[in-house]
């Protein structure tokens, strides 16, 4: 059978006739060891020790064998790893992942290249267009904002096929809350970014003297008329940036 290459054991996601991991590691008792950025692990690795991820991880396990899940195990974490906790300037927080073949890559928003754009990024591009006078692109990879700091953080990390929420209530929401709670606690001047009721819920977490928090609209179709455009979100966080020395996204 194949494997990971972690020296313990791991916890395999496999399913559909393909094998993926989610790689956590089975240490003693209920110690995992998650492989996530190590930056991240010094401020939320405690998170991975406690019997709600034991439940969260089991939970995940099962759900990829049985059943076609998203994204892959190995992108699960991806929002952490491409933007290490120390070079976060801004926070983008969605749901739940992208639930239809080849979208989510294990950021909210984002789709795979060469992936058609969902209706919500269609109308995140317009607005960035429209704030910032940027094109927009050819991909709907958003890895380009991830890579200069943007979190792009769904509450839920991983979604059964074709059932929006299905992973929603058994532990994600918790572990993403004390990644949020970290960085308002452990930086300055972050630009958070809250589109819709479920984000803005979101806000009670975040130390509003220390960070930028910005609220609308969400960008679906069926919101983005009522705030979304018009929101100036896209520069009024470089403008924040900017006003304490941080080098703004290029959006």
């Amino acid at each position: 059978m194949a494997h990971c290459g972690c020296a313990k054991m791991c916890a395999r996601l496999c399913g559909y006739g393909k094998k993926v991991y989610i790689c956590i590691r089975i240490e003693t008792g209920n110690s995992m060891d998650v492989k996530i950025d190590e930056s991240w692990k010094r401020h939320i690795g405690a998170e991975f020790d406690k019997p709600y991820f034991a439940s969260l991880a089991a939970f995940v396990r099962d759900e990829y064998r049985r059943h076609r899940c998203y994204p892959p195990g190995r992108l699960i974490f991806n929002a952490f790893n491409l933007c290490p906790f120390d070079r976060v300037k801004a926070v983008i927080i969605g749901q739940d992942p992208y639930h239809e073949p080849g979208q989510a890559h294990g950021l909210c928003f984002s789709v795979n290249d060469g992936v058609a754009f969902p209706p919500s990024l269609v109308n995140i591009f317009k607005e960035v267009q429209a704030d910032t006078g940027a094109l927009a692109p050819q991909s709907g990879s958003l890895v380009r904002w991830a890579e200069q700091g943007v979190l792009l953080l769904n509450a839920t990390l991983t979604v059964r096929e074709h059932a929006a929420g299905s992973h929603q209530g058994h532990g994600w929401e918790e572990f993403t809350d004390a990644a949020i709670k970290a960085l308002s606690a452990g930086r300055e001047h972050l630009a958070f970014i809250l589109w819709g009721s479920y984000a803005q819920s979101k806000a009670k977490l975040i130390d509003q003297s220390r960070h930028l928090v910005l609220r609308s609209a969400h960008p679906s179709p069926l919101s983005a008329y009522r705030g979304f455009f018009g929101n100036h979100h896209f520069s009024l966080a470089n403008q924040y940036l900017e006003k304490y020395g941080i080098e703004p996204v290029k959006w």
